[in-house]
């Protein structure tokens, strides 16, 4: 049964992983007879956001514990992640990745890529295993790499530009579709940068599971 890591950076779209697209590719993945192994950075969160009024809260909360919301509990620390041990990544969005797994949010293309996820992720480009990120994970890609990718965020006009900035070679694409860095086996979609709802979302992101899976042979 191949393994996929996926790799999540909280519970909830503006502090963690945005939780429709952390569910739908876990359900991909067993939907495909894989099985999903998640990690997240024991860490404290960037902030806490109230979900229901937008409002920064003055609590803490950590990163891996708010994962195992998710999961039900079967997660791992980020630390513990191998590439020997996997046969492909796939990273979530939600302001967790811009926030928790990148200081994206705040630095832009000045930002820095959390060491655990980015040794990672090389290490499984290095063994040819393949990756993908959706939403705006994808702006860590170029932080995490040093040669350009080819990438999509959707079609935000500012991200879009900063990610350029960085030197990603970025690709519009619409929400129900994925773009493939087909020589370095990167697949990414845009899910909640561009999705209305849940049903748009999941289009895109099961197109990326199945990629990726596809990849692993």
């Amino acid at each position: 049964m191949k393994k996929i890591g996926v790799v999540l950076s909280g519970a909830g779209v503006y502090d963690g992983s945005e939780i429709h697209e952390a569910v739908i590719t876990l359900l991909a993945i067993a939907r495909h007879g894989a099985q999903a192994v998640c990690f997240a950075p024991d860490k404290w969160q960037s902030d806490v956001v109230n979900h229901l009024t937008g409002e920064t809260m003055t609590e803490s909360r950590n990163v891996l514990i708010e994962a195992a919301r998710i999961t039900r509990g079967n997660i791992q620390t980020l630390a513990q992640a191998s590439a020997n041990d996997l046969d492909a990544l796939i990273v979530p969005g939600g302001f967790g990745a811009a926030k928790n797994l990148s200081n994206f949010a705040s630095l832009g293309s000045d930002c820095v890529v959390n060491g655990e996820l980015k040794t990672l992720a090389l290490e499984m480009h290095q063994a040819g295993k393949p990756l993908g990120f959706m939403c705006i994970a994808p702006a860590m890609l170029p932080k995490i790499f040093d040669f350009p990718l080819r990438l999509t965020i959707g079609t935000d006009i500012d991200t879009v530009e900063v990610l350029e900035e960085m030197g990603a070679e970025h690709v519009p694409c619409p929400v129900g579709d994925i773009v493939i860095d087909e020589e370095n086996k990167v697949v990414t979609t845009p899910a909640y940068m561009l999705a209305e709802d849940i049903a748009q979302a999941a289009t895109g992101i099961e197109k990326l599971v199945a990629r990726v899976l596809a990849l692993t042979e």
